[in-house]
């Protein structure tokens, strides 16, 4: 099992709600990352995802949980699979609107990795709909590529590998959106808490802040997938896989992660 030497605490405010948002980090002698809000639990698991609208979201009857994907992309890339986080508020702090202060915040506490085997593929994964693809393929090595096609002159029908040697470009990008679209989103209850510090705006001739590297935006989908495929637990980090993305989300993530748990092969 991987697990921190200790807790860290962090906090900020929530991206969706807008509301401040504490989280405690504990860690746990038993395999699973757990959430606890108003003294409910619910285990961060793929069969849990009952939102993908905006962000992934994880709940039943008794409990939701919102925006999980960057803390749970920190966990990935620390190798951490045992914690107990326990929550002000049902969102989970935007932070910079990335992983890289929850990484931070792990390497201060210490870690303790799991002692992960390679995985890999018994056969294909896909999901096609439409313009929308994600594929899985058996490969001896890793390779991630993503496209997008947005409304701006930077992201319009571009696509990224990425380069592990580069990982701190993913742990670092920040989520995003249309800058026209945020009156109306904050209206119907979303992006309530962004600002310049964690979201990156896309205008009609650039961005509302300078770019950390080189389409950002899109390195901040591969931080997405490697958090929404950690709840299938699925390290893509640890994996020997082609992994090629177009035009998908969040909802493609979770439905690509739910048919690969069954197909993975933990390696000798």
């Amino acid at each position: 099992m991987g697990t921190l030497k200790k807790e860290v605490v962090l906090k900020s405010v929530a991206l969706m709600t807008g509301l401040e948002s504490e989280a405690k980090v504990c860690p746990s002698k038993e395999k699973g990352i757990r959430f606890h809000f108003a003294g409910k639990s619910i285990e961060a698991k793929v069969e849990n995802v009952i939102s993908t609208e905006h962000c992934t979201v994880i709940g039943n009857d008794e409990i939701k949980v919102m925006l999980i994907e960057h803390f749970m992309a920190a966990c990935a890339i620390c190798k951490i699979d045992s914690l107990e986080v326990y929550l002000s508020h049902f969102e989970m702090p935007i932070l910079g609107g990335a992983s890289k202060e929850w990484i931070d915040a792990f390497k201060e506490a210490g870690i303790i990795e799991s002692n992960e085997k390679k995985m890999s593929l018994k056969e294909p994964v896909s999901y096609l709909n439409g313009k929308t693809h994600l594929v899985v393929l058996p490969s001896d090595n890793l390779n991630v590529t993503y496209s997008v096609n947005f409304r701006h002159k930077d992201l319009k029908n571009r696509w990224v590998s990425l380069d592990i040697n580069k990982l701190d470009e993913v742990v670092e990008a920040r989520t995003f959106g249309y800058l026209n679209e945020l009156e109306m989103l904050q209206k119907a209850g979303y992006a309530r808490g962004a600002n310049i510090n964690n979201t990156v705006g896309l205008t009609d001739d650039g961005y509302t802040t300078e770019l950390k590297s080189e389409y950002e935006p899109i390195k901040h989908k591969i931080l997405d997938l490697i958090g929404d495929f950690y709840l299938a637990g699925c390290n893509i980090l640890n994996f020997n896989a082609e992994i090629i993305v177009k035009e998908a989300g969040h909802t493609v993530h979770v439905k690509t992660a739910k048919i690969l748990k069954d197909k993975l092969i933990m390696e000798e």
